[in-house]
């Protein structure tokens, strides 16, 4: 095993486990394009595997089955036929892997395994009858697939209609990277920023690995934004429509429903996106708002006091929030555009809303430095009578956390004006929800609350330092 693998530690040992049984295994593991899937395999097991192939993005069956044949040559050291379809390319892999001595285990990586299912191949029906009449009997097969085409990976392999549902042994989906994670990639790449500049990365990328390898170490964070974002032929400038495109197989649809989240900070009902967006009711929104949860693009919760009809769906993913704000709308005027508005108004704006979601993305570490990690809790948010509250930790131990949370570059200072309002905003929420719950006024600050007369008013605080926990 590679030792130079960040994070990812429940997902390693599930392969060791898997690995060591004794028995076949059938592992997915899915995720969105760029979060590491193939990195994590490739470096867990040091390349080393009994047959490795990927699928070619938008190639052709004959394209597709060429490059099997290609690796299995290289893996088996023989001429191999092209084969005509995939029964026969699964037959050769068979007798190749049956040829293997030994008892060691054979790790078998399919890579992208959505590419390789191109229209009439009949692809599925072949993988599946390789593994149901042989795979699925060798103690010593390890199968392993990857896919970033999260809606062909629910459909045909992990959705109770899919072709190869129940066939897999154990799944795992693999999200992108806390604030630790992204510190510790960050210091691997002798990359030396503070947890505020790191902080403010995190709200520009999200936790996506790829995207992060893309920095250099000798530039600020500012001048890596405007070489990845703004520069001409940025890397990045048209990341976002391709990310769709290769997640999506409507992907009009759900950037659509993406646009039309970005333009309402607190959600929308389904009711609202409907009206907003003109699309019908019916299976293929709920196909795309579900897909978009399991992609951490939007979160979806029921708002606090109502049935799950006022479910809400607010968009959380902060590469999209980041491009939707000011990569689409730009047309290479500045190529220093990201430094020139350090100051200004909208990337303050900015900055306080994506801290919000980053509070969001790190809801387990608040509730650890709040110390009921081990409380059952509902996470949500409310809107009523003038007040909103965008995190709710509804606790059963008879408490409701109302959280504020706020991107500053010093400690946080709470006026007389401020003050008043919170405590309206306590009023207003209990008068309206009729909850005989205790009511704890927290903040999550970059650097806490400064002491003054008006800050006795928060029961908890939860600082930046405190969302780098493990």
């Amino acid at each position: 095993m590679s030792d130079i693998i960040i994070g990812r530690k429940v997902e390693q040992e599930i392969l060791r486990q898997r690995i060591e049984s004794n028995s076949p295994e059938f592992i997915a593991i899915y995720g969105r394009r760029r979060i590491g899937k193939t990195y994590l395999v490739r470096q867990y097991f040091n390349d080393t595997f009994s047959f490795y192939s990927t699928g070619i993005y938008q190639g052709t069956k004959k394209e597709q089955l060429g490059e099997f044949t290609r690796q299995l040559e290289h893996y088996s050291g023989r001429k191999w036929k092209v084969a005509k379809d995939w029964f026969d390319a699964f037959a050769q892999l068979r007798e190749y892997l049956e040829s293997i001595d030994g008892n060691s285990p054979i790790v078998v990586f399919l890579d992208e395994l959505p590419w390789m299912d191109t229209q009439k191949s009949r692809f599925i029906k072949a993988f599946e009858y390789f593994w149901n009449s042989w795979g699925a009997t060798n103690n010593r097969l390890k199968l392993i697939v990857c896919g970033s085409a999260t809606t062909w990976m629910r459909e045909n392999v992990l959705s109770d209609k899919g072709g190869l549902y129940n066939r897999t042994t154990r799944s795992i989906y693999l999200a992108p990277f806390s604030l630790y994670e992204t510190e510790q990639y960050l210091i691997s790449r002798g990359i030396n920023w503070n947890r505020y500049q790191i902080a403010e990365c995190y709200m520009i990328l999200g936790g996506t690995p790829l995207y992060l390898q893309m920095l250099e170490r000798d530039k600020s964070l500012t001048q890596n934004v405007d070489n990845l974002f703004f520069v001409q032929n940025a890397p990045l400038s048209r990341e976002y429509n391709f990310l769709f495109r290769s997640l999506f197989n409507e992907a009009t649809l759900h950037k659509q429903i993406i646009e039309v989240l970005a333009s309402k900070a607190s959600g929308m009902t389904r009711t609202e996106i409907m009206a907003t967006t003109k699309i019908e009711d019916g299976g293929a929104l709920t196909k795309a708002l579900r897909n978009l949860c399991d992609c951490d693009f939007i979160r979806q919760y029921t708002a606090f006091g109502k049935s799950e009809r006022g479910t809400i769906f607010q968009l959380t993913d902060l590469f999209s929030l980041f491009h939707l704000r000011y990569v689409k709308s730009y047309r290479g005027q500045d190529e220093n555009h990201w430094q020139n508005m350090i100051d200004s108004p909208s990337r303050r704006a900015w900055s306080g809303y994506s801290f919000e979601q980053l509070s969001l993305h790190h809801i387990r570490q608040i509730k650890q430095k709040l110390g009921i990690s081990g409380v059952q809790s509902d996470i949500c948010g409310w809107k009523g009578d003038g007040a909103q509250i965008d995190l709710l930790i509804d606790r059963r131990d008879q408490t409701i956390n109302l959280c504020e949370m706020k991107f500053s570059q010093g400690e946080f200072e709470i006026t007389k004006q401020y003050d008043e309002r919170l405590r309206e905003r306590a009023e207003i929420f209990r008068s309206a929800t009729k909850t005989r719950k205790a009511i704890h006024q927290t903040f999550v600050t970059t650097y806490g609350i400064k002491k003054n007369m008006y800050s006795g008013t928060i029961n908890s605080e939860v600082l930046l330092d405190d969302l780098f926990a493990e």
